[in-house]
């Protein structure tokens, strides 16, 4: 098959019919003509758009993102590239503070386990504030 109409490119997509009205509406892909009789029918290459769209999504990038790199998509990759430092770089940073929170966590985890009093909790006076 070549064409789709759009509820045959959602389920071919795995997306909501809706998904695909709002990537029109931002942009992202084109909507076809509507013919004098009949339905839009949208070609196979909007079904790999859709597709790159939601792998993109699937590995952190915000639909501004994707909008840049399809925008890019034709150019040098220098600056894909640029685009593609910036979001390691944030999901690096991503990486260290849930570091640092499952460090946190297993410390109160740790002090909970080693608490001889059952009345105080270690991780719930920990999250209270100071009263000092």
């Amino acid at each position: 098959m070549t064409d789709y109409t759009i509820g045959q490119l959602a389920k071919a997509a795995e997306v909501n019919v809706e998904t695909i009205r709002y990537y029109e509406r931002r942009g992202l892909i084109a909507q076809p003509a509507k013919p004098v009789q009949g339905y839009r029918t949208y070609p196979k290459a909007t079904l790999s758009r859709i597709l790159f769209i939601k792998r993109a999504q699937e590995l952190g990038f915000t639909l501004e993102e994707i909008d840049n790199l399809l925008l890019l998509g034709d150019s040098h990759c220098t600056e894909v590239q640029e685009l593609a430092e910036g979001k390691l770089a944030s999901v690096r940073a991503k990486i260290n503070d849930l570091r640092r929170l499952e460090q946190m966590l297993a410390e109160m985890v740790t002090q909970c386990r080693i608490n001889p009093e059952n009345v105080a909790c270690p991780i719930v006076e920990s999250l209270q504030p100071n009263s000092g």
